[in-house]
């Protein structure tokens, strides 16, 4: 997360205009018949949202006016899918901004990095995986739940990275080199919470994640009757 006396006013401005259009284009493309009428659909919706909110606050800020966190939204989009995982994210957002934890200026840079990025990242992945409509259960527990989720940290510091060199505003370490290094310690982390997340429902809750093809992972395996015994 970027405090925003890190970011330029023109990058704050182009922050809000990238970040609202696509909120209100999650808004129109959301289920909200479905969701209004499954009371199961409203609770993990506003939990995932509470539970967002939860996660970021256990954060690590530094003097230098960015804070680290866990990201979580490769296991939301899957539980919830790319137009209520944004809603959920931008919950989590104002919450944030409620308790001062956030700064309103900075919040449309932070909803692109932390929500809408790894979103598209998952969404794209699941996508990919859906075309080529996998029978096996582990292929969707990496390529939908470990790999988006490492994809998505890394592109997040990546850009974050760029943003900040774009401004000028932050002084950027010697030791940039090695940063490389240290991407791991961020990655791989991030990777495991999510695809833990991401088995466990597979495992207790599949019903639950709305990209999850139950009858084609988990149906018998074929058989065929005509090959002689």
């Amino acid at each position: 997360m970027i405090a925003a006396e890190l970011l330029s006013p023109f990058t704050q401005v182009a922050g809000w205009v990238l970040y609202a259009p696509l909120v209100l284009w999650a808004i129109c493309r959301a289920p909200w018949v479905e969701l209004f009428s499954d009371l199961r659909r409203q609770h993990l919706l506003f939990g995932t949202a509470f539970a967002l909110f939860l996660l970021w606050l256990v954060r690590r800020d530094f003097e230098s006016g960015l804070s680290y966190h866990f990201i979580g939204m490769t296991a939301v989009t899957l539980l919830l899918d790319w137009p209520l995982a944004i809603l959920a994210g931008v919950a989590a957002q104002l919450g944030l901004l409620a308790l001062g934890r956030q700064e309103l200026a900075a919040l449309g840079v932070n909803g692109l990095l932390l929500v809408l990025i790894p979103v598209a990242v998952t969404e794209l992945c699941a996508l990919r995986v859906e075309k080529a409509q996998p029978r096996n259960l582990f292929v969707y527990i990496f390529f939908c739940g470990f790999f988006p989720a490492a994809l998505a940290a890394l592109a997040c510091i990546l850009l974050g990275l760029g943003v900040l060199w774009f401004d000028g505003l932050f002084p950027m370490p010697p030791w940039l080199e090695d940063f490389v290094g240290y991407l791991w310690l961020v990655i791989f982390p991030e990777a495991f919470i999510n695809g833990m997340l991401v088995t466990a429902l597979v495992v207790f809750y599949p019903d639950w994640l709305e990209t999850f093809n139950r009858s084609r992972y988990l149906s018998a395996p074929w058989k065929d009757d005509s090959t002689p015994k």
